[in-house]
């Protein structure tokens, strides 16, 4: 059994630039993604098939559910392709990672001389770093679509809305600003603690009984991957939803 490592290894460098074994899933994944859209824009057919007929119910009902959290599918056709993205690139990610022949493709390398494996990919959400950086991706984008959705002046203003009579409403608004930051702290390590704790458990049940005994935790952490995947993205959904209404619509 390798060794247990909170940060993600690194497996060879592009200049000063260190790529890990999370980051080169990363990649996998996402062209993975790249791939299967192409297939499917290419069997896309006016008159649906069976498969297409379900990818299409599937959609409706996704719409449905954006519906009931933004109001209208006009705004849910418009918000979709960032949800729907972020949704599929962490659950292909977790998914991927959770591979059993992935784990054991890796390298051995040297350090300070002892000798240790290195696993070539590892999932993506392990990594603190990736998942830091997927939450900062999705508070920009949610204030960015703020801005677009009700101007400028007004998304900002109701963080300092120092215009206000009573200084208690300012001293409000500034935490609520301060939220922001905190959400990103909510976001990754959220994803990043199930998902780490996840690879260790497989890990450890893996190298005391393999063979058959781990399979119920891997079918668990199929389910985990798609629900850290669907949380992440329905809670980006609620604060999307949250930053383009206007303050008379909360």
């Amino acid at each position: 059994m390798h060794e247990i490592s909170l940060r993600a290894e690194e497996i060879f460098r592009i200049g000063n630039w260190p790529i890990t074994n999370a980051l080169l899933l990363s990649f996998v994944s996402l062209i993975t993604l790249i791939l299967i859209g192409i297939l499917i824009k290419r069997g896309l057919k006016i008159v649906p098939g069976k498969l297409q007929s379900i990818f299409e119910l599937l959609l409706e009902q996704i719409f449905k559910l954006m519906d009931s959290v933004l109001g209208e599918r006009k705004l849910s056709e418009k918000y979709l392709p960032l949800v729907a993205t972020i949704f599929l690139f962490i659950m292909t990610s977790n998914w991927l990672g959770l591979f059993p022949v992935i784990g054991p493709i890796g390298l051995n390398a040297v350090h300070e001389g002892k000798t240790s494996f290195i696993p070539l990919f590892r999932s993506p959400a392990s990594d603190l770093n990736f998942t830091m950086g997927l939450a900062i991706i999705a508070l920009i984008s949610i204030n960015l679509l703020g801005v677009f959705a009700i101007g400028f002046k007004k998304h900002f203003g109701k963080f300092f809305n120092f215009h206000k009579p009573f200084p208690v409403i300012s001293f409000i608004g500034i935490l609520e600003f301060l939220s922001e930051f905190v959400k990103i702290v909510s976001f990754s390590f959220r994803l990043f603690g199930n998902v780490f704790a996840g690879e260790v458990l497989l890990l450890i049940v893996g190298f005391l009984v393999p063979y058959l005994v781990p399979l119920p935790f891997l079918f668990l952490e199929v389910f985990v991957g798609f629900i850290q995947a669907f949380i992440f993205s329905m809670l980006t959904l609620v604060f999307i939803a949250m930053a383009v209404k206007h303050e008379g619509e909360h």
